[in-house]
């Protein structure tokens, strides 16, 4: 609840789906631990309450944004998805908008159930190097 109300503080009106909130900065205002506010964005996107618009960057500082589903975003209805959702579901996005809804549940860093799998190679052999030629000599090295 912490979470979702410090996003819903956030939203002043026509800010939907821009509201940013970090993983970091919502562990520090809400004086809890990192795993924690991690739990709580990953129940937030699951039960339906809020959305992620897009995927923060580690590098380049960037954090997270979101929606909250009770509003709408850039003259788009609210979809509501909480209300849709029932304990042991997962809520799949809604599918009958023209063009599809820039509220749709995206898959960001909160997501808990994101495949892990590796993209490249075997996920049980070591990594190897390419093999590509040096340059330069051995005493330049």
């Amino acid at each position: 609840m912490k979470v979702f109300i410090e996003l819903r503080c956030r939203f002043h009106g026509h800010n939907n789906g821009k509201l940013a909130l970090s993983l970091e900065e919502a562990a520090r205002l809400l004086h809890m631990g990192k795993a924690t506010a991690l739990a709580a964005f990953a129940e937030l996107v699951e039960k339906g309450f809020v959305v992620c618009t897009r995927k923060g960057q580690w590098y380049g500082r960037l954090a997270s944004t979101w929606a909250v589903t009770d509003k709408g975003v850039d003259g788009n209805p609210p979809t509501n998805a909480w209300r849709q959702w029932q304990p042991g579901t997962v809520l799949k996005p809604n599918r009958k908008a023209k063009g599809g809804s820039r509220t749709e549940p995206s898959h960001c860093a909160t997501d808990r159930f994101q495949d892990r799998a590796p993209l490249y190679g075997s996920a049980t052999e070591p990594v190897r190097g390419l093999g590509a030629p040096c340059i330069g000599s051995v005493a330049d090295r």
